[in-house]
């Protein structure tokens, strides 16, 4: 009997899933755009965040800018020619190790996010969703006028021409908390629609827009 025990158990044992394997990568870097970087021919997502895409524009003062490259520029010259190490477990859907990445003693991840260069990726973590707050306070990076938060530019969406007050061209619809999946996005829309909350977004009139969202 007791060696069926012994039996049954190390059965259990080998049918538990196996826990995806820590993975450190160390080495010069290269930078593919805001939060995807090359190491050793290792391609890595940076965890909890996202960039504008390459040729994603944004707009400030009436005019457009290159938010998508001057992200990846400033992870570029952060880096510089020293050493990165990155720290991963889990893969994504292309095979890319998502990972926290460090430089001299740096969380990348957080630096871009608190410089303005990437939002906190709030579908996958609330990591970084403090430094997203002092980077929005601070006008910092995107924050410094409009953008379409990465992950509705890749589904197509895009900013209106610039037009006096900060409205986009063409009429929309009136919009409320129910149409946005985070808050991140729900800023973003905020911002756009010009001074004065026409789409009443911020019940509390503190300037963030839709706090109940995630």
């Amino acid at each position: 009997m007791r060696r069926l025990r012994v039996w049954l158990v190390a059965a259990l044992v080998l049918a538990l899933p196996l826990a995806a394997e820590a993975q450190t990568v160390t080495g010069r870097a290269s930078v593919t755009d805001g939060d995807t970087l090359e190491i050793r021919d290792v391609d890595i997502r940076l965890h909890g965040i996202d960039a504008p895409e390459s040729s994603q524009t944004c707009l400030a003062g009436g005019q457009r800018w290159p938010c998508g490259r001057r992200s990846a520029n400033a992870l570029a010259a952060k880096i510089g020619r020293g050493t990165v190490r990155c720290e991963g477990r889990e893969r994504d859907r292309y095979g890319r190790l998502i990972a926290v990445c460090y430089a001299g003693g740096t969380d990348l991840n957080a630096w871009l996010v608190r410089n303005g260069w990437a939002l906190a990726y709030r579908r996958y973590s609330r990591d970084y969703v403090p430094e997203e707050r002092k980077a929005e306070a601070e006008g910092a990076g995107v924050w410094r006028g409009r953008f379409v938060p990465p992950w509705d530019w890749r589904r197509g969406k895009r900013l209106g021409a610039a037009q006096p007050g900060g409205a986009s061209s063409g009429g929309q619809r009136d919009r409320d908390c129910s149409d946005f999946a985070t808050q991140a996005a729900a800023q973003a829309f905020y911002r756009q629609a010009g001074p004065g909350d026409p789409h009443r977004l911020d019940g509390d009139g503190d300037g963030r827009a839709c706090e109940s969202l995630p």
